[in-house]
C-alpha cells in the first residue's frame, strides 16, 4: 500500500493519517458486506477501490498540508457552501456525503474547476472505479457546477450496460414464509416492517423516517431528488394490521420503527439484521436486503395492475424507462422457463 522508500515515522504518520478516513458507517458496511457472505472476489473488488480511496485522501491531506496552497483552502469552504445547497434541496443524507467526497476529492486533484480539468477529473475515475461510482462523481460535479451557476459544460456520464432482467429479488413464497416465521417467533418489529417495504415499495432511507401519524392517516410525502414530492401510500389491510397490534396502537407519536432501547431503527441495522432472519429461517441471503421488497412490491403491482405509468410515479423514478425493467422476468424465472420448455 506505501511505498517502501519512506522512512519509518513517514510510514508511521501515513498509517495514522489513513487510520482517521475510516469511519464509524464504513466499519458498518464492512460488517453488512462479510455478512452478506458475497463471493470473494466481488469482496476484494469493492475493498480494492476502497484502498485507493484511502490512498487518494492521504495523498490529498499532504498536498494540502505541505503545500498550504489556496485550493485546499477554497475546496473546503466550498464543500461547506456545497453541503449546505444540498440540504436546500432535500437531498438525503447518503447522497449528501457522496457529493461531498466527491467535490473534495477533486479539488485534492486540482487547482481551479475549469472544463479541462473536469474532463481530466473523468479520465481519472475511469482508470480508478467501476461506472457506477465514476457516474455518480461525475454527476456530483455537474450539481457542483449548476450550484456555482457556471458556464462550464455539464460532464457526460459513462454507459453502464443495464441487464435486461432483475437479480436477486425475494419470491412470494420466501416473502410468505418469513412473514409467517417473524410472526410465530414473535418478531412484529420486522414483520411489520417488511411488510411495509413490500406493500409499499419504499426505499430504505425511506422507511426509517415513517412515523405513527403517517400510519395513521395513511400515507407519507416524500421529497426526494429535486425536491420532487411522492405520496407513499399505505395499503388500508396494513393499517388495519398495525392497529391491531400493540407495539402500534399504545403509541401516540414518533417515529414507527425503534429498536430494544428505543432508539430509531438505522438503515444499517436493519440491513444486519434481515442477513440474521436469512440464516435462522435458512433463506437465501443473496435475496435479503431492502430493496429486494421493493422489487417485490413492484413485481406483485404489475402483475395486477398494468399501468407502468403509475407504477413508475409510486415508486418515485425520474424516467418511466427506469421502472420498464419489472415488465421482464427475473433471472431465477428465465431460467425456470428455459427449463420448463427446452427438452432436445
Amino acid at each position: 500500500m506505501f511505498s517502501r522508500n519512506l522512512s519509518v515515522p513517514d510510514l508511521v504518520r501515513r498509517f495514522l493519517v489513513s487510520c482517521t478516513q475510516i469511519s464509524e458507517a464504513y466499519v458498518d458496511e464492512i460488517r453488512v458486506r462479510l455478512a452478506e457472505n458475497r463471493p470473494q472476489r466481488q469482496v476484494q473488488e469493492r475493498l480494492r477501490e476502497d484502498i485507493i480511496s484511502l490512498k487518494e485522501d492521504i495523498l490529498m491531506k499532504e498536498q494540502m498540508t505541505t503545500t498550504g496552497n489556496s485550493a485546499g483552502i477554497s475546496g473546503k469552504r466550498a464543500q461547506t457552501q456545497f453541503r449546505k445547497y444540498l440540504l436546500e434541496r432535500n437531498m438525503s443524507e447518503r447522497t449528501i456525503t457522496a457529493y461531498c467526497y466527491a467535490l473534495k476529492q477533486f479539488y485534492g486533484l486540482y487547482s481551479q474547476l475549469t472544463d479541462k480539468n473536469l474532463q481530466l477529473y473523468k479520465v481519472f475515475l475511469i482508470e480508478r472505479y467501476k461506472p457506477q461510482t465514476v457516474n455518480l462523481r461525475l454527476r456530483a460535479m455537474n450539481c457542483f457546477v449548476r450550484y456555482r451557476e457556471s458556464s462550464l459544460c455539464p460532464v457526460s456520464m459513462v454507459h453502464v450496460q443495464q441487464k435486461g432482467f432483475l437479480e436477486q429479488i425475494i419470491s412470494q413464497a420466501d416473502y410468505e414464509f418469513l412473514k409467517q416465521r417473524l410472526w410465530e417467533d414473535g418478531e412484529y418489529n420486522y414483520y411489520f416492517l417488511i411488510r411495509l417495504m413490500a406493500a409499499t415499495g419504499v426505499r430504505i432511507s425511506e422507511l426509517v423516517l415513517f412515523d405513527v401519524e403517517d400510519v395513521k392517516k395513511g400515507y407519507r410525502d416524500i421529497y426526494s431528488k429535486r425536491n420532487k414530492l411522492r405520496r407513499v401510500y399505505i395499503p388500508a389491510v396494513l393499517r388495519k394490521a398495525f392497529e391491531e397490534w400493540p407495539g402500534f396502537s399504545q403509541r401516540p407519536d414518533g417515529i414507527l420503527f425503534l429498536n430494544r432501547f428505543g432508539a430509531p431503527l438505522s438503515a444499517s441495522g436493519i440491513r444486519f439484521q434481515l442477513k440474521v432472519f436469512a440464516a435462522r429461517y435458512d433463506i437465501d441471503p443473496d435475496v435479503m436486503y431492502p430493496h429486494s421488497f421493493r422489487h417485490r412490491f413492484a413485481k406483485n403491482f404489475i402483475e395486477v395492475c398494468p399501468d407502468i405509468a403509475l407504477l413508475s410515479d409510486l415508486l418515485g423514478h425520474d424516467s418511466i424507462e427506469t421502472t420498464r425493467i419489472y415488465l421482464r422476468r427475473s433471472s431465477r424465472e428465465q431460467y425456470r422457463i428455459v427449463n420448463q420448455v427446452v427438452n432436445w
